[in-house]
């Protein structure tokens, strides 16, 4: 019994805790480079895209160019928010707003940015169902984008039952259904109407969501300051410090819809604008709004005082931003008075 209880004590176990704990450490640390490599390529901004090039090619793969090389008006348009809420859904990483394993859901400047664009695609959207399609007030709401609309105005957090992405492409499907109609595919063919009105009145939207983002840019360096009498209806609410850059990439959002929207109204409003003297307007907010599109060179949005050392995205991106908010409001009123 004593040389075997020796034997026994001469055993040693065939594993290593400090090993394991080692291989562990190794693990996590390679699974989160990998994630931060995919997490930096899920941040990247999708490309500008051709909107009549685009609209041109879905039209030849549904049929309607084999005939004739001229879209019908309002193609140009909804072919193109179709593209923009495409591109939202089918960018790399998909749609990440309402992803809750990682690397999404450590993510915040790609959601802001998401939440930029699926605004002005809201706001798109209910222009087609409440003027673009319509011909007067009392006029039938178009049978595909009264359900369109809602669709797009779902709440961009959820991830299931039904998730975001789902209604989202729900609601593209039946844009497209209206885009079908339009070109004249079916009997019940769909109506736009490129009437001044109705462009003002989208604009006005456009303008309104401007001014706001304009104010919460410039809110990162109004200082903190006592409140006077006179001034006692007027309350300026300083964006925090953690939240500006989410502003900022809410803001290059915005302005990356916009530059597609307006490239594809200049198409099919074209005799509108020109009859009332307001295309160079137009081109010069398209301008103003191809500035908010260069390369940030900085790892980080910094948010340095107006005249202080180091610079302040926000105030460059709310300079842009207020320009063509500013040319706009001259746009609505050449629409309404040219």
């Amino acid at each position: 019994m004593s040389w075997l209880a020796n034997k026994l004590q001469g055993l040693k176990p065939s594993f290593n805790f400090s090993s394991i704990g080692k291989v562990a450490a190794v693990a996590v640390f390679i699974a989160a480079v990998l994630l931060s490599f995919l997490g930096m390529y899920w941040s990247s901004e999708p490309d500008q895209f051709d909107v009549v090039a685009t609209a041109k090619e879905k039209a030849t793969e549904r049929g309607y160019l084999n005939n004739s090389k001229k879209l019908v008006v309002g193609y140009t348009t909804a072919s193109t928010l179709h593209t923009i809420v495409e591109t939202l859904l089918d960018k790399p990483g998909g749609f990440i707003s309402n992803d809750i394993m990682p690397p999404g859901v450590f993510m915040d400047n790609m959601p802001a940015w998401e939440f930029g664009v699926l605004v002005q695609s809201r706001d798109l959207a209910r222009a087609f169902r409440k003027e673009f399609s319509r011909s007067q007030s009392q006029s039938t709401e178009d049978v595909n984008l009264k359900i369109a609309e809602p669709q797009f105005n779902f709440d961009n957090k959820s991830w299931a039952l039904p998730s975001s992405e789902s209604e989202y492409r729900r609601g593209n499907k039946e844009l497209m259904e209206y885009l079908d109609r339009l070109a004249g595919q079916t009997n019940n063919k769909a109506q736009f109407y490129a009437r001044a009105d109705n462009l003002s009145d989208w604009l006005s939207d456009v303008s309104t969501r401007l001014g706001s983002l304009s104010q919460r840019l410039s809110a990162s360096v109004i200082e903190d300051k006592p409140q006077l009498e006179s001034d006692e209806n007027t309350r300026y609410v300083r964006t925090p410090w953690s939240k500006v850059d989410d502003v900022f990439y809410e803001a290059r959002g915005t302005s990356w819809a916009l530059i597609h929207m307006l490239r594809a109204v200049e198409v099919d409003f074209i005799f509108t604008l020109q009859d009332k003297n307001a295309l160079v307007s137009l081109r010069q907010i398209i301008r103003e709004l191809e500035a908010t599109q260069a390369n940030v060179w900085s790892p980080f949005i910094l948010n340095g005082s107006g005249f202080g050392v180091l610079a302040n995205h926000s105030l460059v991106m709310a300079s842009y931003i207020a320009r063509a908010n500013t040319a706009i409001i001259d746009l609505r009123r050449l629409l309404e008075q040219g």
